[in-house]
């Protein structure tokens, strides 16, 4: 669930959030929309056939930008390099294979937002929770029992 931001135009999206339009942004922007969950170099392998000129530093600038502007969320499963995305404001969780490292997506688990609450006293006040779950993919688990030996399954 991207929300109606997918149908927005980039400059629409980059101006709403208060970012100068640039030929680094919007590509940047093109690239999380295509590829969800991408880490800087990913967004880097994705645009620099299409423009040449751009260097690792202005995809980094562009993606702290973009998550500085609420425009994109920055997560960091522990063991793996930051990515981004641009689902943002739904406060969604993520699953990550111990496998092959896939994320995906996993809507709000119990109840509304932020999903856990801190106990009484605390003097916080929750405004989002972020949940990791580890285990294997669909696609992990099945390589995984293809390769038992017979008999041990």
């Amino acid at each position: 669930m991207l929300d109606d931001r997918t149908d927005a135009t980039a400059d629409a999206l980059l101006r709403g959030a208060g970012l100068r339009v640039t030929a680094t942004r919007v590509a940047v922007l093109g690239a999380l929309r295509s590829r969800p969950h991408a880490t800087a170099d990913d967004v880097f392998e994705t645009i620099r056939d299409t423009l040449p000129g751009t260097s690792m530093q202005s995809v980094y600038n562009a993606l702290g930008d973009f998550a500085d502007a609420g425009l994109a969320r920055r997560i960091e499963p522990a063991g793996h390099p930051g990515m981004f995305e641009l689902r943002v404001g739904d406060n969604h969780h993520h699953v990550v294979c111990t496998g092959c490292g896939r994320v995906d997506d996993v809507d709000c688990v119990v109840g509304e937002a932020p999903c856990l609450h801190v106990p009484e006293g605390s003097g916080f006040l929750i405004e989002t929770a972020e949940v990791t779950f580890w285990g294997m993919c669909p696609d992990c688990r099945a390589t995984s029992e293809a390769e038992k030996p017979r008999g041990s399954r």
